[in-house]
């Protein structure tokens, strides 16, 4: 017998550092929900951020599946399967496997991910499911399926991202028009997308105090890092189009003295064009749970975003973890950065490379600043990943209740929810060679 597709199970222990722990000491409320399947475009294991902090929350009391992206085979000879990668925080990662062929017909390639996820999931017991969509390219291969609920989590306005596909914007709007719900990562994507859904809240970046709060007490400094002189001036994220490459080489040739270490892997631009001065310093990407040990070796955290379509709507998670960590901030001017952190004078910011290098030169004197360090400590004990997931929770509730009292009072007919019967996948021909 499959296992029950709608779980209300105590907290799971994970066996990784990168759990959740932003509030350890609270019992998470118990609660119903149906499976949760995520289409995402983002590697489960590429960077923990918004969707590892929720889903893993998720996954403490119930059954998560998370969709990557298709991998797509050198060859032909490969028939469409599922690979499951099962991780220690209770996720189950799942990936279709494609045959080269597919790789150029879109039509094709989605019905053979829908037919193969269809026959996976019906194997797991999965008919009483919610999707939560982190993209919208998803729908191509998902549209077919009736979920329970329909979540949008809107994390970016991913169509202004570099080599965004460019039906990215027209597969959004029928994402809106299937969406129960319309979560976004910020306050000003929020205002762009309430205009678009009748049903969108705004839950910004928010932060697992515990996690980098370890950076305020004793940890072993990282080999690489070791070496570095001081003043160290830093940055954690996807060092992408949204790095403002140029403010960093300015910043960098007029503060000889200053070590600016860039931890993160490079994505989307060529990294030719970094700069290579002596005191910038790129490390790479780290794994989640080394970040702490890293921050506490520096004197300085940035936020080096540029003024771009990329980063008009953008809220930075690091924002937060920075200042838990107890590191002082300065950032350009992102508009969810300045909302709040800058109007509450938490966070420094600062628009061209002479007032950013003035905003490091006062930052490097802030931990010495109680008012300071007490006003940012107070802000950050009214937000966690928690208390995000926990809103997100009652919202979603709300809405099934509410869509089991109109389904009590409607006559359909009982159909199961999900594909019972598979059908093989017609695949186009093999091209001669």
């Amino acid at each position: 017998m499959p296992p029950s597709s709608t779980v209300e199970a105590p907290l799971r222990a994970s066996a990784t550092a990168a759990r959740p722990s932003d509030s350890a000491a609270e019992t998470p409320a118990s609660y119903t929900l149906p499976d949760l399947v995520c289409f995402a475009h983002l590697h489960w294991d590429f960077v923990w951020q918004r969707p590892q902090h929720l889903l893993s929350r998720f996954a403490q009391h119930g059954r998560v599946f998370y969709v990557e992206d298709a991998f797509y085979h050198n060859d032909d000879l490969i028939e469409p399967h599922v690979e499951i990668k099962d991780r220690n925080n209770g996720v189950k990662v799942v990936v279709v496997h494609l045959p080269q062929r597919l790789r150029h017909d879109e039509n094709a390639a989605d019905q053979a991910q829908f037919e193969t996820l269809s026959h996976y999931f019906n194997e797991q017991g999965v008919t009483n499911y919610i999707f939560w969509y982190y993209t919208p390219m998803a729908l191509g291969k998902s549209r077919q399926f009736t979920p329970k609920l329909t979540v949008y989590d809107c994390m970016d306005e991913l169509a202004a991202f570099k080599f965004a596909p460019p039906e990215l914007r027209n597969r959004e709007q029928e994402l809106f028009g299937k969406a129960d719900l319309v979560f976004t990562g910020g306050h000003t994507l929020y205002e762009s997308k309430r205009e678009q859904h009748p049903d969108a809240h705004p839950f910004p970046s928010s932060i697992d105090k515990a996690h980098f709060g370890l950076a305020r007490g004793p940890l072993a400094e990282p080999a690489d890092q070791a070496g570095i002189a001081h003043p160290r001036i830093g940055f954690f994220g996807v060092v992408d189009e949204r790095l403002d490459i140029e403010l960093l080489r300015e910043l960098s040739q007029q503060h000889p003295e200053w070590q600016f270490v860039i931890i993160g892997p490079v994505v989307k631009i060529d990294p030719a064009i970094l700069p290579r001065t002596p005191n910038v310093h790129y490390l790479g990407g780290k794994d989640y749970k080394e970040l702490p040990s890293y921050l506490k070796g520096w004197e300085v955290a940035t936020l080096l975003f540029a003024d771009n379509e990329s980063t008009k709507f953008i809220s930075p998670t690091k924002t937060p973890e920075y200042l838990a960590a107890g590191n002082p901030v300065v950032s350009t001017p992102i508009r969810d950065v300045v909302r709040p952190y800058g109007d509450l004078n938490l966070v420094q910011i600062a628009d061209n490379a002479v007032d950013f290098g003035k905003a490091i030169s006062k930052a490097l004197t802030q931990r010495e600043d109680a008012d300071w360090r007490q006003r940012t400590d107070d802000y950050l004990a009214t937000i966690s990943w928690d208390q995000t997931w926990q809103q997100m929770v009652d919202l979603m509730q709300t809405r099934l209740a509410a869509k089991k009292v109109d389904a009590a009072t409607t006559t359909h007919d009982s159909q199961p929810r999900m594909a019972t019967k598979v059908s093989e996948v017609t695949l186009p021909p093999i091209a001669a060679s």
